[in-house]
């Protein structure tokens, strides 16, 4: 439960550097940008804002707002980060490993992409584009053991599911050479080289508890 809950985390601290918003607002922009929150619920929304703030990295302003003509008004609360908030978020976007290009991660830190660095970039992506050809080829695999077992409609969901994952290990490769090609050219006149094997390392690495 707790990467679920940094995955959130990240989104909200990183939608929040780019300005102060209030609840209703930040839960828009999660379903709106990142596709693994379309469905967030208030439920799971204003937990996370109350975790942010008692650990110092955001606070929230009231805001006071005319609700009726009869003059009554309401409380409305915006959430910005504090300077720790901002530090954290630095941490955040500089860390590179298997956790940055798993499925509940990867959107996130992708949409976040904007405020990453250039070589962070490049590793995430690399790092991702690796997880999804390692899970291709034991897809395929299991597919060609089990084609003849299956009936056509398990055969044919199972190859919409490769065709997915085709599509975004194509998607991530446009994205790489991109990456290299906007890398800067060192005095010998060659761009500066892709750690791979760190990243190789990297993907295989258990993670920590």
């Amino acid at each position: 439960m707790r990467a679920k809950s940094d995955v959130l985390d990240h989104a909200i601290l990183g939608l929040l550097h780019r300005t102060p918003m209030h609840g209703y607002e930040l839960r828009k922009q999660l379903n709106l940008v990142l596709g693994s929150f379309r469905a967030l619920s208030y439920g799971s929304l204003y937990p996370a804002l109350r975790s942010l703030a008692e650990r110092g990295l955001i606070h929230g302003v009231d805001e006071d707002r005319l609700a009726s003509r009869g003059g009554s008004r309401r409380a409305r609360i915006v959430y910005q980060l504090t300077a720790a908030g901002k530090e954290h978020l630095v941490q955040v976007l500089g860390s590179v490993g298997p956790s940055a290009w798993d499925d509940e991660e990867f959107d996130v830190r992708f949409s976040l992409f904007g405020q990453t660095d250039a070589e962070t970039r490049l590793r995430i992506l690399e790092g991702r584009r690796m997880r999804l050809t390692e899970r291709l080829d034991l897809v395929t695999q299991s597919v060609a053991r089990a084609v003849e077992r299956m009936d056509e409609y398990t055969a044919e969901l199972q190859r919409h599911g490769l065709d997915i994952v085709e599509r975004e290990v194509a998607w991530l490769d446009q994205l790489i050479d991109n990456e290299r090609a906007a890398r800067p050219v060192d005095p010998s006149g060659r761009r500066a080289a892709t750690t791979t094997a760190a990243v190789a390392a990297t993907v295989r690495a258990p993670e920590k508890e």
